[in-house]
């Protein structure tokens, strides 16, 4: 049995590496050491929507055209996310992390791919309950610009209301979830004090260096995106960025095992991916 591809798809593939490639060298945005399943999904949705018939032409116009290129930028951009996403996992954070947190006098908080910016809101709420949040600084980091803007504005739909509600109960919330937003018609805004100690700012983990003495460092289902080398790189930089006993959250499909830097980190609560840099290294 030959179970080659057929040369149509073989070509396909060349011509998304290629397209990668002119991402790259054209505009500075490395996607090449991402998962392709993901890549070639989200690429080819773009082709059919586009009306062009071929990834070829789509590389050819996305050189000519750059209003193209930021449509496939947003394509390939990771903006799954919610408020308190997987409660479970704030609850943890709430009953592990932020016990020892609380012994610092200041606190760096770095939300790696921040997205549109739900989560790091949902950070901040807890920090507010907790009453860290006057002594915390939050750094929310993605590389796209467009997402970056809709994090910065805090407005979200109010359709999504009733999930993120039901998510701030299941995480522990102290309050009225309520209290937190403004409804306006058909979406919400975020109370303004949340945004007082978060620095929204452009961060690639594929190319940009190290964020120092981070206390704790969020980036949750990012990794699922890369591959191996990629997820190696973007974890040494993790652990490069905390100081010694910091912490480091990743999404719960998401492991250090392949990544050659486990043995750097202690599992604190291994359900929900929450590790702690190693004090001392042997």
């Amino acid at each position: 049995m030959n179970n080659e591809a057929p040369p149509e798809k073989v070509n396909e593939d060349i011509e998304i590496r290629l397209l990668l490639e002119a991402i790259f060298l054209k505009y500075g945005y490395d996607f090449r050491n991402y998962a392709m399943a993901h890549l070639k999904r989200r690429i080819l949705r773009r082709l059919a929507l586009s009306g062009l018939t071929s990834v070829a032409e789509m590389l050819h116009r996305l050189l000519e055209d750059h209003f193209f290129f930021e449509q496939i930028l947003l394509d390939l951009s990771i903006s799954v996310t919610e408020m308190f996403r997987d409660p479970g996992f704030y609850l943890a954070v709430r009953n592990e992390v932020i016990p020892l947190l609380k012994t610092y006098p200041f606190l760096k908080i770095w939300h790696a791919g921040c997205a549109t910016g739900e989560e790091v809101y949902s950070m901040a709420i807890l920090l507010k309950e907790e009453g860290l949040y006057n002594r915390a600084q939050i750094y929310a980091t993605d590389f796209n610009e467009v997402i970056l803007r809709q994090a910065r504005e805090a407005i979200y739909p109010l359709e999504a209301i009733k999930a993120y509600t039901e998510n701030y109960q299941k995480s522990g919330g102290r309050q009225s979830f309520a209290d937190y937003y403004t409804a306006d018609d058909d979406s919400v805004i975020l109370d303004q004090t949340l945004q007082e100690k978060i620095i929204f700012a452009d961060h690639n983990l594929v190319t940009d260096g190290v964020f120092g003495e981070m206390h704790l460092i969020v980036c949750r289902n990012v990794l699922i995106y890369f591959n191996r080398e990629l997820q190696g790189r973007a974890v040494k930089l993790f652990f490069d960025s905390l100081r010694p006993g910091g912490f480091l959250c990743l999404g719960t499909k998401e492991s250090l095992r392949f990544t050659g830097h486990e043995h750097l980190f202690d599992p604190i609560v291994q359900e929900f991916r929450i590790f702690q840099k190693k004090m001392f290294m042997a």
